[in-house]
């Protein structure tokens, strides 16, 4: 493709139908219904509320409150629920939640989290508690029908600890637990003390699902417990955290002391030589909790960045309206700031963040909604074998080495691979687990990190973009106050750090380097046929990031210090960071290519999915481009930046310098792609004034 003025862009920014098809939901009228009514709730109730000033208060107001019952009516709160327990989503919840949070989330952070807290303090029940605990709490969190008489519960999660500093680290806890007494006969009663830090919905809060340290010798490890307001003993809710962003959900600092029977304990306990021993402990349902919710907070910045670009060319557009000779039909009346290049091509850039960060969340979204399934399965098959503890890493042996198999099968043409025996590879659950696992472990924190983290640098370039009008508290879009809620989002569910961590361990995973290889070859036959789309430059950057994740496994530093001792962060976590605008890219890619493939059929799209698909393809190119080159900065950093001279690199130096060469000439046509974004960003037709408030 070429830089062609009669060339086909986009006439109108994305609208349901296209997303629907992006995001892999148009065939779920359920889902559909369900973001519709999130959208009325937020363009709404929560815009009103943020223009009318609710977030200059740390106080749960009135007008806060109103939010529950919105979400309660809009179904926003069943959709979290099991369809059995009242509950309005059958099969993909994740997708489903994500949706609707980040619906929420396109016009303000705190809402979208009291949106979603209910689930997170559901979650270690949903996701490890007993049947009579997901029985009990799910049916207590269903809205009231009409003419019920009951009190809907809401809920909130107390993992952190002062210690002094909030969200430092989740595997240190000060919470304890301890027996308060034991009747012979009877269930033993526990003493939890808990001083929690940043919760929220604590002002409402009718139970909290807290992590606590068992300091008795009665009880043989940590938990969760349930805690209820109306158990015996100190239920104080806390004094409101003087934080200056999402003041649309309330979060207290709360104190808990309180007498609790031991069936609380989620996941249930046996009891063993006079012990209880807690069926699961904190971290083991911490892990599966926080395994799939970090992505919804990763899409809370993502929608942030997708609502600022109307709003951008609005003002981009108006202004020099109005001003001394400036007339109607005039090039700097119509196009104002527009005019230039620069504004078009920042503007170009939050723009394919957003898309590249939405991509990967969604992506991860559905993965999960897959993964439930084969995670039950391998599960079952396991308990059958009698596996459990340790043995489980010695059983997944055989079904890792399967999966590597399988990716490497998949990778060949078409007309040479062994088809019997990748259905049958395929087939078996096991072989889906870890590499289900493995593609999840890694999706999973680089949306956390990638979205939130350089989405937060994006969301200040569209701030500056507003010029002064964008730190004033009628911006249209309220985008000074999504900057700054992204701030927090960077640190909810583990700051950034922690997700680099977790990235630095699993990257080395075999499954997940099978998957890249298998990736490149999918990435390489693509950029065959279509080199426009980009295919190419994630396919070098997966090249290079691929050659020096291996050359750290052996390189040392010029003082003879391995490069691969896990705590040396500063060679660890900037190859986190590369794989995460990788992985980004490549899920935007994806996206383009469900559009190209399924929009033409559509009866609203179709005729218009040219400019779309053009316009897209642009994008991904560009952001593709993007994503290589940060690779490639890194890894020339991490590859030169650990020795004294260019002589000590050595043999391996003409091999960095081939597959770098291959990065840098792979941006082939990349700025041709971000001129023809711009020219659409100057052509695309936007309402005349922002749909919200209501």
């Amino acid at each position: 493709m070429t830089l062609n003025e009669h060339s086909q862009t986009m006439k109108m920014l994305p609208g349901d139908e296209i997303r629907q098809i992006m995001w892999r939901y148009a065939d779920r009228f359920d889902i559909q219904m369900a973001v519709m009514g999130s959208r009325s709730v937020a363009r709404g109730l929560v815009a009103r509320l943020v223009a009318n000033g609710e977030r200059n208060t740390h106080e749960w107001t009135e007008g806060k409150n109103e939010l529950y019952q919105a979400f309660d009516e809009s179904g926003i709160t069943a959709a979290g629920l099991d369809m059995e327990f009242g509950g309005i989503i059958e099969g993909p919840r994740n997708l489903a939640l994500a949706l609707l949070a980040f619906e929420l989330a396109w016009v303000d952070g705190g809402a979208a989290t009291t949106s979603l807290i209910n689930n997170l303090a559901l979650g270690p029940i949903v996701e490890k508690g007993t049947p009579e605990q997901r029985e009990k709490y799910m049916r207590a969190c269903l809205p009231v029908a009409p003419g019920e008489n009951r009190k809907i519960w809401r809920g909130a999660f107390a993992l952190t600890e002062p210690l002094p500093y909030v969200g430092v680290d989740t595997g240190v806890l000060s919470g304890r637990v301890t027996v308060e007494s034991w009747e012979d006969g009877k269930e033993p009663m526990l003493r939890v003390e808990k001083r929690g830090r940043f919760l929220t919905n604590m002002a409402v809060a009718n139970f909290v699902t807290a992590a606590v340290d068992t300091v008795d010798p009665r009880i043989k490890s940590s938990c969760m417990v349930i805690l209820e307001d109306t158990d015996e003993g100190v239920f104080d809710r806390g004094s409101p955290t003087l934080k200056m962003v999402h003041q649309l959900s309330n979060t207290n600092d709360p104190i808990f002391n309180l007498k609790v029977p031991a069936s609380r304990i989620v996941g249930g306990y046996t009891i063993k030589d006079g012990v209880i021993v807690p069926n699961l402990s904190h971290s083991e349902i911490i892990e599966a909790v926080f395994a799939r919710t970090r992505v919804t907070v990763g899409l809370m910045t993502a929608a942030k960045l997708l609502s600022a670009i109307e709003p951008v060319i609005r003002y981009q557009r108006g202004r020099f309206r109005g001003a001394a000779g400036i007339e109607a039909g005039s090039p700097r009346y119509d196009l104002g700031l527009q005019m230039k290049e620069d504004a078009l091509q920042r503007l170009a850039d939050v723009w394919a963040t957003g898309e590249a960060a939405s991509a990967l969340g969604f992506e991860a979204t559905r993965l999960f909604d897959q993964f439930a399934s084969v995670e039950h399965e391998a599960q079952r098959i396991l308990k059958e074998q009698g596996v459990s503890g340790r043995a489980i890493l010695k059983a997944l042996r055989k079904p890792q080495a399967d999966a590597v198999e399988l990716l490497g099968l998949l990778k060949l043409p078409e007309a040479t691979r062994d088809n019997a025996r990748i259905e049958a590879l395929k087939a078996d659950p096991l072989v889906q687990y870890v590499w289900q696992s493995a593609l999840g472990n890694m999706l999973c924190p680089a949306c956390k990190l990638w979205d939130t983290g350089y989405g937060a640098n994006m969301l200040r370039e569209a701030v500056s973009m507003m010029g002064g009008y964008g730190i004033t508290e009628d911006c249209p879009g309220f985008l000074f106050q999504k900057w700054t809620d992204s701030q927090l989002e960077a640190t909810y569910e583990g700051p950034e750090v922690v997700q680099r961590r977790q990235i630095s361990v699993t990257m080395n995973n075999e499954v997940f380097l099978a998957q890249i290889d298998t990736w490149i070859a999918e990435l390489n036959a693509l950029a065959a046929v279509k080199p426009e789309t980009g295919a190419a430059a994630i396919s070098a950057g997966f090249e290079l990031w691929r050659w020096m994740r291996a050359h750290i496994q052996t390189a040392k530093d010029a003082n003879g210090r391995p490069l691969s001792q896990n705590t040396r962060h500063g060679v660890l976590f900037p190859m986190a960071d590369a794989i995460s605008w990788l992985l980004a890219a490549r899920s935007l890619l994806a996206d383009v290519q469900e559009l190209e493939a399924k929009g033409p059929a559509h009866p609203v799209v179709g005729p218009e999915i040219e400019g779309y698909v053009n316009t897209f393809t642009d994008l991904s190119h560009m952001q593709a481009a993007h994503a290589a080159g940060e690779v490639g900065r890194v890894c020339a950093d991490l590859f030169y930046g650990y020795v004294a001279s260019t002589d000590q690199a050595g043999e391996a130096r003409a091999a960095f310098q081939k597959l770098h060469a291959a990065v840098d000439e792979s941006l082939v046509g990349s700025r041709l792609a971000k001129d023809r974004v711009a020219k659409a960003l100057s052509t695309v037709m936007i309402p005349e004034a922002l749909d919200y408030p209501q």
